[in-house]
């Protein structure tokens, strides 16, 4: 594994009002989970996702609970 920042571009829709995010997520570590606001409407979203051979393999946003 490389010491180094890997990251991809991910766009999806706020689980609350709809509006289309893009974030950049970290390639570097299998497996994350973390809370991310809505830059539009401020709600909470779990964010979560896997990466495989460096890609994302797995990805979801969901509201908090």
């Amino acid at each position: 594994m490389d010491d180094f920042w890997r990251e991809e571009e991910y766009a999806f829709a706020c689980p609350y009002c709809g509006a289309g995010i893009s974030m950049l997520l970290d390639t570097s570590v299998r497996r994350q989970q973390y809370v991310e606001d809505c830059e539009v409407c401020c709600q909470p979203i779990d964010v979560s996702y896997t990466v495989d051979e460096g890609l994302v393999a797995d990805f979801r946003a969901e509201r908090a609970q």
